[in-house]
């Protein structure tokens, strides 16, 4: 049973500049709310909220929680996320005063739990399908509210208090809170380990997302993955391979570098077909899902074709940073062996295709990865280093702990060996630290490569370090 959220009781965020705390704090402070939050870092998310009127405290200390009781009657619930340690002097003092302490997690079920929803769960493709059943609804003039882990396109935000009907929220499996939301409409989109620090394997991520599935109200999956079709039973399933087993298809008719042009099929009948300016098989599935939760949930075909023209991802899904000396810096959050394979994939077709939708068609391929957590790079060593071959040349960073302790034998010089003994002609460079593959970027590319950054860390920052590099002689 979801908390309950009284709209007039004041809500202070720890850590409001995260993606995820971000996009509640924004909802919550438009449908006027007293919204408050701590973070040390003064990024445009945080910015913006303090536009919007939410107080802002630049260090997470005891004595803000001491500030927001003193300046209301009303004491404010506290929200954390997993990443805010138990030791975190907020959270402390927070305890001490007996204020209520939410997860994220519980404020999201609250949320949902108000309205229709619909929740969006899955490995991988999550914040690319939440986002595109945003858009659809937004361009159908449904105005959905929208909780999403990246920046919608149409929204220009990771949150919106929409005035409509629905609720789209991505449903994050990581930790396991998604068991909370109980949405009118659960969305699957495939399902493989991951998170190996909080899972002991693929049947514990397995029960709980059956779990997740058994609190909607009605289940959406995806009939091409084997897991899904073995371990969950939806109400409804689409497919990009097969139209006869499914609910909902697209099947392609043509895959270029920047499009793909599919044949659109409901219970097995053609009802028309559609180009989607993405390239890819996953988006295309994507966004076969996107078209599939709207139709479940009453819109017309004739009011969503046109949406499916103006697609885009989310920020951080092979997105075009700039173009350096002649060179596309493309950054990517893929982090997980499937989102690298599909993510190079892509960019192959680019490459081959001589189509793609960067500023000029790019000649060659040279692939940035940065790997994200020591239990997932040991869990998936061999994995990593079989996706990361698809490329012309291969830079790696740092292994990005995000909090982790290191593990001994595991490194990107340990994936490096790994790469090459795969395909040793493969050009395969090792960075000490970010610095180091700025320079390796600038000395090994040359004009019309795509360089392509992965990872779910500080990887991202390459294009701004990047473009204040001078080019090589």
């Amino acid at each position: 049973m979801a908390l309950l959220l009284d709209s007039r009781q004041p809500v202070h965020f720890i850590g409001v500049g995260g993606i995820g705390m971000s996009a509640l704090a924004r909802i919550l402070a438009d449908r006027g709310q007293p919204v408050s939050g701590s973070d040390p870092r003064d990024n445009a998310t945080v910015q913006n909220l303090h536009g919007l009127g939410v107080r802002i405290f630049s260090e997470q200390t005891a004595a803000s929680i001491n500030a927001l009781l003193e300046s209301s009657d009303q004491a404010p619930i506290v929200v954390i996320s997993t990443a805010i340690p138990d030791t975190n002097p907020e959270l402390m003092r927070a305890r001490e005063k007996g204020l209520d302490i939410w997860h994220r997690s519980d404020l999201l079920a609250a949320l949902i739990s108000r309205q229709p929803s619909i929740a969006v769960a899955g490995s991988h493709g999550k914040t690319t399908t939440s986002s595109l059943i945003t858009t659809l609804l937004h361009q159908a003039g449904e105005d959905p509210t929208a909780v999403i882990g990246g920046i919608v396109p149409c929204l220009g935000s990771n949150g919106h208090a929409g005035q409509g009907r629905l609720l789209v929220a991505e449903a994050d499996e990581s930790d396991g809170s998604l068991v909370k939301f109980q949405a009118s409409l659960g969305v699957i989109t495939n399902l493989e380990l991951d998170h190996t620090d909080h899972y002991g394997g693929l049947d514990d991520l397995i029960t709980t997302l059956q779990r997740f599935g058994d609190g909607c109200g009605r289940l959406l999956a995806n009939h091409d993955d084997p897991i899904l079709r073995k371990h969950f039973h939806a109400d409804a399933w689409w497919s990009v391979r097969n139209s006869d087993d499914a609910d909902f298809a697209a099947l392609p008719l043509q895959l270029d570098g920047d499009r793909c042009h599919a044949r659109f099929f409901e219970s097995g009948k053609a009802v028309g077909e559609f180009t989607l300016p993405m390239p890819g098989l996953h988006n295309l599935s994507n966004a076969t899902a996107a078209l599939a939760a709207c139709r479940m949930e009453g819109l017309s075909l004739d009011r969503l074709m046109g949406g499916l023209a103006v697609l885009q991802t989310p920020g951080r899904r092979f997105d075009l940073r700039g173009t350096w000396q002649g060179r596309h810096i493309v950054d990517d959050y893929a982090h997980h062996p499937s989102e690298v394979r599909a993510t190079l994939e892509m960019a192959r077709l680019m490459v081959d295709s001589g189509r793609s939708p960067l500023p000029s068609p790019p000649r060659r391929l040279l692939a940035v990865f940065q790997p994200h957590r020591y239990s997932r790079t040991q869990e998936f060593l061999g994995e990593f280093a079989l996706a990361l071959q698809n490329c012309d040349a291969l830079m790696l960073a740092p292994v990005y702990a995000a909090g982790e302790k290191p593990i001994a034998g595991v490194c990107s010089r340990t994936l490096a060996d790994r790469v090459r003994a795969l395909r040793p002609e493969l050009p395969v460079h090792v960075a000490d630290n970010i610095d180091e593959l700025v320079s390796l970027v600038r000395d090994a590319s040359r004009p019309e490569d795509l360089v392509l950054a992965m990872g779910a860390g500080d990887v991202n920052g390459l294009w701004s370090r990047l473009s204040r590099t001078p080019v090589a002689a």
